[in-house]
């Protein structure tokens, strides 16, 4: 269950900006943002599994106010149409941008709950900070004992906010390994088909996990 959260967070740290800049966020390092990240995380979850169980929506909301103020959703949407993000119109961009972070948070959300503080460790940065872009190491213990290396890419915002982008798990970049898979069925469907399935498969995985729920 813990492996799957980890996905959820990937999602999230591509997927997601902020509407309004944060004062407080605006000061902090790439490191300082992923431990609040995960401290946040884990104090809203930890001894409130059962309830958040039962209403997923709740769930949703921890993730979107916890998370949403640091990640740059533009930014990484356009990564992952790739070339695709030339070829659609600002308002298709838009739409992809909020179904993508929705299908892959309620997809994952469940998996999400699973999360305990201190399952994160921050690394500390090597050598000075560079002020355009920096990469947050991090170790994550699994439920195993065994820890994973889980990196985000922040980039510095024009506002000044460092903004994460994109996660790499054990090495493996999220973006580009979304990104073939958005290629294929792009080609394929047509970026207004992948948008309607990612709008579709988001709404079906919160019913889901409310029918699941029901049927405790």
């Amino acid at each position: 269950m813990l492996k799957r959260s980890l996905w959820l967070l990937a999602a999230a740290f591509l997927g997601m900006a902020a509407t309004l800049p944060s004062l407080a966020a605006a000061n902090q390092t790439p490191q300082q943002v992923v431990q609040s990240i995960a401290d946040q995380l884990g104090k809203a979850i930890q001894g409130h599994q059962t309830e958040l169980r039962q209403n997923p929506d709740q769930m949703i909301k921890i993730i979107d106010g916890v998370v949403l103020p640091h990640f740059d959703m533009d930014y990484a949407s356009l990564l992952v149409l790739g070339r695709h993000a030339r070829e659609a119109t600002p308002a298709q961009r838009v739409a992809f941008a909020k179904a993508f972070y929705d299908a892959l948070t309620h997809r994952y959300a469940e998996g999400l709950i699973a999360y305990t503080r201190g399952a994160v460790k921050v690394l500390p940065a090597q050598g000075p900070l560079d002020q355009r872009r920096t990469i947050v190491r991090t170790q994550v213990l699994l439920d195993s004992g065994k820890n994973l290396s889980v990196d985000y890419a922040f980039r510095k915002t024009a506002s000044g906010e460092w903004k994460a982008y994109d996660v790499i798990i054990e090495g493996i970049s999220y973006i580009t390994n979304y990104r073939s898979q958005v290629d294929a069925e792009i080609q394929k469907e047509g970026i207004e088909g992948l948008i309607k399935r990612l709008q579709a498969e988001g709404a079906g995985a919160i019913d889901q996990m409310k029918q699941q729920d029901g049927g405790h």
